[in-house]
């Protein structure tokens, strides 16, 4: 069982369904972020607070294993935990279709931080009371 630090429930629009019915490939990316903003709000911080701040968090990289199909209607729940490596913060999101809990996504997404313009060395993710 994950150690999951926080989740959001979402439903699927029908504008985010490709010709076969099914989310987009695309799209998770977008539910991925949305969870990540939500996470950063619940801990009272936003992007844009820290842009207004010269910092900037960055996705670096993103792995997505893709499992099941959402389709329109679906309501899921992102679920997230965090872990440190070195210069970067990896987010560690779920997918999960509501109606019988099925995995529908695995993805592993690296964050990096840009600090007064120069690369940090991560300590950001550590005042940000992540």
């Amino acid at each position: 069982m994950q150690d999951y630090i926080f989740e959001i429930q979402l439903k699927v629009r029908d504008y985010e369904c490709d010709l076969q019915g099914v989310v987009n490939n695309a799209v998770y990316q977008n539910y991925l972020e949305h969870a990540r903003h939500e996470y950063l709000s619940s801990k009272k911080t936003s992007f844009k607070e820290l842009t207004e701040k010269d910092i900037l968090l960055m996705v670096s990289r993103i792995e997505m294993d893709f499992k099941r199909s959402l389709t329109a209607g679906d309501t899921f729940s992102v679920k997230l935990r965090i872990a440190r490596e070195g210069l970067k913060l990896l987010f560690f999101q779920d997918i999960f279709r509501s109606a019988d809990n099925s995995l529908c996504l695995k993805a592993k997404v690296e964050v990096i931080a840009k600090v007064n313009g120069k690369l940090s060395r991560g300590e950001i993710f550590d005042t940000l009371s992540l």
